[in-house]
């Protein structure tokens, strides 16, 4: 009788286990997909949280000072827009303009700087990652959020207050 009851505890608990294992958590939603427009771009300044390369590793090139991300500043100047990627060490920006829901840019600009490493390799990784598809998306607590995907990585960028 010891036994059977054991047992019949411990398909209890197996079967409580699994259906709280198929239950969904409410509150959590997928990340809901946002128009890329110059305005929602221009709303804030995005900060790089995280990169990887399509094998899953992280680039690290990117993440050498943690209190200096990658953030990118969109804006509009005299009619003009532009982005400037901020933290670099050469001064870095570009005419964008949004051509078939993505971004593009036009006439890229940098100081020649002869930075030294780490900040040569970030500088470097940073035009690698902003080249690529743009979305944007609101994640489960409602903050908008900037992916940029290229064939080498997948970027994603929080928005911050300008």
């Amino acid at each position: 009788m010891k036994n059977m009851t054991k047992v019949m505890m411990a398909a209890t608990l197996a079967a409580g286990t699994l259906a709280a294992g198929c239950q969904t958590t409410p509150g959590v939603t997928a990340p809901v997909a946002q128009t890329l427009t110059n305005d929602a771009l221009q709303a804030h300044n995005w900060q790089l949280v995280d990169a990887t390369r399509t094998n899953g590793a992280k680039v690290t090139q990117l993440f050498f000072d943690p209190a200096k991300p990658l953030t990118l500043n969109f804006m509009n100047v005299n009619g003009n827009n532009r982005v400037t990627f901020m933290n670099t060490c050469n001064n870095m920006g570009a005419e964008y303009k949004i051509v078939n829901k993505n971004v593009q840019f036009n006439n890229v600009l940098s100081t020649m700087m002869a930075c030294p490493e780490p900040q040569a390799s970030f500088d470097t990784a940073t035009m690698a990652t902003v080249q690529g598809k743009y979305s944007l998306s609101k994640s489960a607590n409602n903050v908008p959020m900037l992916t940029i995907t290229n064939a080498s990585q997948v970027a994603n960028f929080k928005a911050v207050s300008k």
